[in-house]
């Protein structure tokens, strides 16, 4: 499956840099919102200050790991993604009002999974979907998801475990993505598997030689 929201994106020039900025953040969110209910006829109303409230947040917990992005530039795209899951699932911007016709043609295998958690869809489709575009403009190709992403049963424990535990959002989107999860300590890019080898490889081509 593909989650939708990446062709939205993907053309926007300069994206990485673009949503890190309030104003544009705040309307692609709405523009995600606004496809969800164009596909699935779920309508939502969103709350701008606990959206830039998230934004905030997110963007102070990036800019304290930065660092990490110079390691494995893709992979901290991923873990800030993660982050700004986290923060929306916390915040809770997005409000369900109502629900009309969806479009018929659009992903049936994901109708069970909007219906049992439409907002976490949506927090989750924007993160994926900046993720996509991103990954696209920069490196030529986007991750795909993986199967478990269309699993309710995956979903069910995504809810509850993030209810009780919001870091595991960061490790629950790895997991949709094909990477290997950090449950032990999710928030530390420091601790992520791509991370951890780029550094193992960086100390081994360029070994400490003993002094003296």
């Amino acid at each position: 499956m593909s989650f939708i929201f990446k062709d939205e994106l993907v053309h926007v020039p300069d994206l990485r840099h673009r949503l890190r900025q309030l104003r544009w953040f705040r309307m692609a969110f709405r523009k995600n919102a606004a496809l969800i209910t164009q596909h699935f006829g779920y309508h939502f109303s969103i709350d701008d200050t606990k959206l830039t409230r998230a934004f905030l947040n997110w963007i102070e917990t990036v800019e304290v790991q930065k660092s990490y992005a110079n390691i494995d530039r893709k992979d901290f795209i991923i873990f800030a993604a993660g982050i700004a899951l986290k923060e929306l699932i916390k915040e809770e911007p997005a409000k369900l009002t109502g629900k009309t016709s969806e479009n018929a043609l659009s992903q049936p295998e994901m109708r069970e999974i909007v219906a049992f958690w439409p907002e976490g869809f949506l927090y989750t489709n924007y993160c994926v979907g900046a993720i996509a575009a991103i990954c696209q403009q920069e490196f030529g190709t986007a991750p795909e998801t993986s199967k478990c992403a269309e699993d309710l049963r995956t979903w069910w424990s995504y809810r509850e475990n993030v209810a009780e535990i919001p870091d595991y959002a960061i490790a629950f989107l790895d997991k949709f993505i094909g990477i290997e999860p950090n449950w032990i300590t999710p928030n530390l890019a420091s601790a992520r598997s791509a991370i951890r080898r780029a550094t193992l490889g960086k100390r081994t081509a360029n070994p400490i030689l003993p002094t003296g």
